[in-house]
């Protein structure tokens, strides 16, 4: 593709986005640090100031424990620069647990809240706080009108929202007839593989689909976590890192539970 053709084509993708933000462009994004992510993202990466969807599929739709894991992963990078709250109904969440992966901890701030809309009430008001940075909210689902609202508060202060969609307590998961996200991620947990040469568990492994991408494309990948992660590490590196692109959503994550 020749300089020109990929200029316009960047020219025409940042203008989809302006649209679909209602005219207002993405100001920022988080880039993951792999091109087979990175392009498929307006902005080069994550967009900064608008609230992101994440699904488990089977009994994840009740733990979420590996959308939990990769929401926190997420995040981390966005908790260096300020305050990260974690809204959820079931009272669950294993802090230390986060620390493990690198998440700052220290940051964190837990609200339980006592319903569905309480719980969306914390996280609009959490976006609107001065010094959060992330917010985390366990949901099962959120309409039209919850995710106008949502938006309006990310761009208050320029706060991100993750949103896991979640039924903690195994009520079947309702699903609006639209969606206001910036993108919708389906997470699964994959196997691990220990480090060359060595025994026991290796970094925590996801079969991750990208299913809706406002301005931009989806795709499927295995990505896993990056390692030790701190909130103080300066270096740029993502705490999650591509392992293969899955080119088709159906047969790769079959092969690659086969190949491990």
């Amino acid at each position: 593709m020749s300089d020109f053709r990929r200029g316009a084509l960047a020219a025409l993708k940042a203008k989809i986005a302006a649209l679909e933000a209602g005219g207002r462009a993405c100001s920022a994004s988080l880039p993951f640090g792999a091109t087979a992510i990175d392009e498929l993202l307006p902005g080069g990466g994550l967009p900064l100031g608008r609230w992101h969807e994440i699904t488990g599929a089977g009994l994840e739709a009740e733990t979420g424990a590996a959308p939990a894991t990769f929401a926190a992963l997420m995040a981390t990078p966005l908790a260096a620069r300020g305050e990260a709250v974690w809204v959820f109904r079931r009272d669950d969440l294993f802090a230390p647990g986060l620390s493990g992966l690198g998440f700052p901890a220290q940051r964190l701030i837990q609200v339980c809240a006592r319903d569905e809309a309480e719980a969306l009430s914390v996280m609009e008001d959490a976006l609107s706080t001065v010094g959060v940075a992330a917010v985390i909210g366990e949901v099962e689902d959120v309409d039209l009108t919850a995710g106008r609202r949502l938006q309006l508060a990310c761009e208050k202060r320029g706060a991100t929202a993750l949103v896991l969609r979640r039924s903690p307590f195994g009520n079947a998961a309702s699903r609006g007839a639209g969606s206001t996200s910036a993108t919708r991620w389906r997470v699964a947990s994959a196997p691990s593989e220990p480090p060359a040469g060595e025994f026991g568990l290796g970094a925590p492994r996801f079969e991750v689909t990208l299913e809706r991408c406002r301005g931009g494309r989806t795709g499927a990948f295995l990505m896993e976590a990056a390692g030790a992660y701190c909130w103080e590490n300066t270096d740029g590196a993502h705490p999650l890192r591509l392992v293969a692109d899955l080119g088709d959503r159906q047969l790769a994550p079959a092969q690659h539970r086969h190949a491990a």
